[in-house]
């Protein structure tokens, strides 16, 4: 055993180092072929492991040919020569070295020659693929990862080299598929396929669609049975499924599977049944969420039907996206709409109340909350946001399929509701809704890839609609007011979506900047169509602006009342005096303050609006300039006459980020580390501007006058048009820089549009 595992780490080295084998190929081969089985290893027969090869014996090799090593390798593991699974375990790695070798183009010929004839030999005389299927019916994990990495690079070899499957590991595939569940190494099975698939698809060569086409041929029609047998409610009678690792294991090498047949079916347009069955059979696997099983099973699923309807399966996997041209299907429009009608129906029938959300943050390593530190139990919005968008895309698909401008509106409002209610209900204090439509940046705003989708599904939305609802109304206006009026009940309103995205990132022109160039969002698709709305609904926009900032202003005279008793509290020791409240009706003013909150929630709450909201209070009071919100991500304002600095030097501060919330971190440092004296004159002058001596209370009839005295500023519109303003000038400097990654010029047309609207501002 001892000269066996020297011979092996001798061609560890040789192998790592890409030399010259001298010696022959069936020596080699010899001491590489697995000499024991699963059963072997799990009982005391490894001991019968011969310690010594004698050269007279058939199929022997003398030790003494192979040149001894001058210096130990460092293997980074610590091998026990007496031990035949840590001399499997190096087997299986210098395998898997050889053939990365022969599949490299680096390699010389005569060197990938011999690794060839290597393997060769063990494949035809040895059966190391039989062998290596017999680990997986082992009790060592390790062990069957190492042989499913083998194997799966051996079947891709073949597929590559000479276009042949392995009729072994064929048999052995539906055998397993056909024997489950009771066969349990049906999870090697699924991730050998998966690993084959992927290498295909990632392959170089021409002919990977016939590659593929031959080897799903022989699975097609046994995976379809399969599929239905793993969601025929096998696990709900399993009341250990949630703690048993195989169950979960099993689960995600499923996952993974479909998504990487999905993957080669919308890369290399194949229409295999194996490859449909997902969108055309979504229904019986949708009962899934209600399983006792673990969560990032769950988690996997939603996010899986996700990428099917936003087209990016097998992203991550692949590293690449699938380009429009890419995607080239006659039917997948057709599938499409049947996985989306098919999520309709099951969240018709209450597939949303059914999500269990985890009230434990979802930090990476599973950190759990420690006993009394109650603050860390937030909801996970994984879940929230993966379902969320899946409705918002099936309503899309509907919506873009169907005619009747009255069914879809009812299944719209049916829908938004359920999904408002269900938001309602899992979402904190911390992230209420005072807007329907604030939704969609409450629960996205940490991920923007999924924020823009969804903004530009529901874009997609509110256009088809109008044009449907404004044929039947045969534009009145009462009907006009009553489809915007039921925009904002069903949090779709595409202006007021895009006025809390500018929000979000305070109106900060570089952050749309740095949208429009990166390729990891949708943003540039979705701009484009909100601008042209724009030219469309200047006036509606600009309606919704009055209405923003009126709701700022309230939030401002709540903050005001806040200040006032909190001096009345420090100087009289009496109690803060409830806030008053504005009577407004939502149909004209959709963002109001929630006035049916108890004290300690209002407490909560006003405290948090003190500190987000004293720079926009300095505004309405002594109209001073406020604080810098954020500081700028790129500084566009210098001269473009200024030859000091070089076009490399501009092309990089071009592209430089700041991490926002660390520029949010410091805003609110800057507010909360105020001195006392500061946070003393701040409520003095509050308490001077609103003196209960003086003034007693806010009167609703004052209220509605300061309102509309408000509202005819339309200090929301111009920051609007001043970040689309700014915007556009940085795309025109780096345009005539040739610093813009692609022709900006629709894009700037677009943009010079939205200066008509100051004229109406002007005009109103």
């Amino acid at each position: 055993m001892e000269a066996s595992y020297q011979v092996l780490e001798q061609l560890y080295k040789e192998v790592l180092l890409e030399a010259t084998l001298e010696n022959d190929s069936q020596e080699y081969a010899f001491h590489l072929n697995l000499s024991f089985s699963a059963q072997d290893l799990s009982t005391s027969n490894f001991l019968k492991w011969p310690s010594v090869h004698h050269g007279d014996q058939a199929n022997s090799v003398n030790v003494d040919t192979f040149p001894t090593p001058t210096a130990s390798i460092n293997l980074k593991m610590n091998f026990q020569v007496n031990n035949p699974r840590d001399i499997m375990l190096l087997q299986l790695t210098v395998i898997k070295m050889m053939i990365t070798k022969i599949l490299s183009t680096k390699m010389e010929f005569s060197i990938k020659e011999k690794y060839s004839d290597i393997i060769e030999i063990l494949l035809k005389p040895y059966e190391l693929e039989s062998k290596l299927i017999s680990t997986f019916h082992g009790s060592d994990k390790l062990l069957s990862h190492m042989a499913a990495k083998c194997l799966a690079s051996i079947l891709y070899l073949q597929l590559r080299e000479k276009a042949i499957i392995n009729k072994t590991w064929t048999a052995f595939c539906l055998k397993t598929l056909s024997d489950y569940p009771e066969s349990n190494a049906i999870s090697y099975c699924l991730w050998t396929l998966t690993a084959v698939i992927k290498e295909i698809l990632k392959a170089t060569c021409l002919q990977k669609t016939e590659i593929l086409k031959q080897f799903l041929t022989s699975f097609d029609s046994p995976f379809e049975v399969f599929y239905y047998s793993v969601f025929s409610q096998y696990f709900e009678n399993c009341q250990d499924s949630l703690l048993n690792p195989r169950i979960t294991n099993f689960l995600i090498c499923f996952l993974e599977f479909l998504e990487i047949l999905i993957a080669s079916r919308i890369y290399l347009k194949l229409h295999f049944t194996c490859q449909r069955i997902f969108y055309l059979n979504i229904s019986c696997a949708l009962d899934i969420i209600t399983w006792p099983i673990h969560s990032l099973v769950k988690k996997k699923f939603i996010i899986l039907i996700k990428r099917c309807l936003l087209h990016k399966v097998g992203e991550d996997a692949l590293k690449t996206s699938f380009s429009t041209s890419v995607i080239q299907d006659p039917y997948l429009d057709m599938d499409m709409l049947a996985l989306g009608n098919a999520f309709l129906q099951a969240v018709n029938l209450g597939w949303l109340k059914q999500l269990t959300i985890s009230r434990k943050p979802s930090h990476f390593g599973g950190s759990e909350v420690q006993p009394g530190n109650k603050s860390l139990l937030v909801p996970d919005l994984i879940m929230l946001r993966a379902s969320s968008l899946v409705l918002l895309k099936s309503l899309e698909i509907k919506a873009h399929n169907c005619t009747s401008a009255i069914e879809i509106k009812v299944e719209l409002q049916k829908f938004m509701s359920e999904l408002l209610a269900v938001l309602k209900h899992h979402l904190p204090s911390s992230l209420k809704l005072n807007h329907h439509c604030e939704w969609l940046s409450k629960i996205f705003i940490e991920q923007d890839d999924d924020m823009l989708e969804a903004a530009k599904a529901s874009l997609g939305i509110y256009q088809k609609l109008t044009r449907a609802w404004n044929e039947a109304a045969k534009g009145t206006t009462q009907e006009k007011e009553t489809w915007d009026h039921q925009t904002h009940e069903n949090g779709l309103n595409p202006h007021c979506i895009f006025l809390f995205l500018l929000k979000n990132i305070d109106f900060d022109a570089t952050v749309l900047l740095d949208f429009l160039i990166s390729s990891e969002t949708c943003f540039l698709e979705y701009f484009v169509r909100y601008l042209k709305l724009l030219q469309v609904e200047r006036n509606h926009f600009l309606k919704v602006c009055k209405f923003f900032d009126v709701a700022e202003l309230r939030d401002d005279m709540h903050i005001s009342s806040t200040f006032t008793s909190y001096i009345e509290k420090r100087h009289s020791n009496e109690a803060p005096h409830q806030p008053h409240f504005c009577g407004t009706n939502y149909a004209l003013l959709p963002l109001t303050s929630d006035p049916t909150s108890s004290g300690t929630n209002i407490e909560q709450r006003d405290n948090q609006t003190m500190k987000s909201k004293q720079p926009n209070l300095l505004i309405c009071t002594d109209n001073t300039s406020s604080l810098g919100a954020f500081q700028r991500l790129v500084d566009y304002d210098s001269s473009e006459e200024s030859e000091e600095e070089s076009v490399e030097e501009e092309c990089l501060s071009s592209i430089k980020q700041t991490p926002l919330n660390h520029q949010a971190n410091m805003k609110i440092r800057e507010t909360v580390n105020m001195t006392e004296e500061k946070n003393q004159n701040i409520l003095d002058f509050n308490a001077r501007l609103l003196d209960p001596k003086k003034s007693s209370t806010l009167s609703s009839l004052g209220c509605e006058a300061t309102l509309n005295n408000t509202a005819s500023q339309t200090v929301i519109s111009s920051k609007t048009l001043k970040c689309l303003k700014e915007l556009e000038e940085a795309i025109s400097r780096l345009q005539r820089r040739h610093l813009f990654p692609y022709n900006p010029s629709a894009l700037l047309k677009l943009l010079k549009h939205t200066e008509m609207i100051n004229k109406t501002v002007n005009l109103l």
